[in-house]
């Protein structure tokens, strides 16, 4: 009990300190920066699943190493560089769309700027204030004309502050999914290993690496780390199952040997 109550102190302690105005001015003076975890998750994840999918699948099948190491390689280049088209086309979608609402509100300001002061006052006036709290808060909105387009974009559409960045979210989606997706087939890659240990080390790894993207993802968004990690590790062992059990009915139906 004791030993909580200190973590608290302690954490309390910290966000006083990172609460004085001097460091509350410096950290809203930094622009905010894109978080680049939800591309690496993206990658990682679909790196490692595809792969290992994969190599349980070639693996039920009955197929030699060879069969697995040039379908793994396959995979790595061609699907990774699939995922990351498709998330620099998602990403440019998101950013096409913000840029024609910025557009537009900026033509409604232009044409119709007592409209576009009513909705802000309108927009304040549902979170609380009123009278002449109110109006200075419109008229301070309205007063510079970015801080009011800005506005309207986070109120009005629910667009982030931060610009999105299509190369960018693609680039690290690809690094991460080469890099990840890699891994479940290092054991194929070691010479004179009988095939059933590179398959049960190439298992392990791929587990390890699910339980290890989950751990990230818990301690990012300050969730339960366990939890977190084992949710990854069974949606990840899930699909290796399915590849398996695919390769290795497939086998007996066309009877392979």
């Amino acid at each position: 009990m004791s030993q909580e109550k200190s973590r608290k102190q302690s954490r309390k302690q910290q966000l006083q300190h990172d609460h004085r105005p001097e460091n509350i001015a410096r950290r809203l003076q930094q622009a905010p920066q894109p978080r680049r975890l939800a591309d690496l998750v993206l990658g990682a994840i679909d790196g490692c699943v595809t792969t290992f999918a994969i190599v349980c699948g070639a693996y039920g099948a009955g197929f030699p190493p060879l069969v697995v190491v040039v379908m793994g390689f396959a995979n790595l280049l061609a699907d990774g560089f699939s995922m990351a088209v498709s998330n620099y086309e998602a990403v440019s979608t998101e950013q096409h769309y913000a840029d024609t609402a910025r557009r537009t509100e900026e033509q409604h300001i232009a044409l119709v700027p007592e409209g576009e002061r009513e909705e802000v006052r309108q927009i304040f006036a549902a979170k609380g204030f009123s009278g002449e709290s109110l109006e200075i808060i419109v008229n301070t909105v309205t007063s510079d004309h970015k801080l009011w387009v800005d506005t309207m974009l986070q109120e009005e559409y629910g667009l982030a502050p931060i610009e999105p960045n299509p190369l960018a979210s693609a680039w690290w989606t690809f690094c991460a999914f080469v890099a990840i997706g890699l891994i479940p087939l290092l054991p194929f890659l070691v010479p004179g290993i009988a095939q059933s240990r590179q398959f049960f080390a190439s298992a392990v790894l791929a587990g390890i690496v699910f339980f290890a993207i989950g751990l990230v993802k818990g301690w990012v968004n300050s969730r339960s780390l366990l939890a977190s990690g084992l949710r990854t590790f069974v949606l990840g062992g899930g699909a290796a199952f399915l590849a398996f059990a695919t390769g290795y009915f497939l086998r007996l139906i066309f009877g392979i040997q």
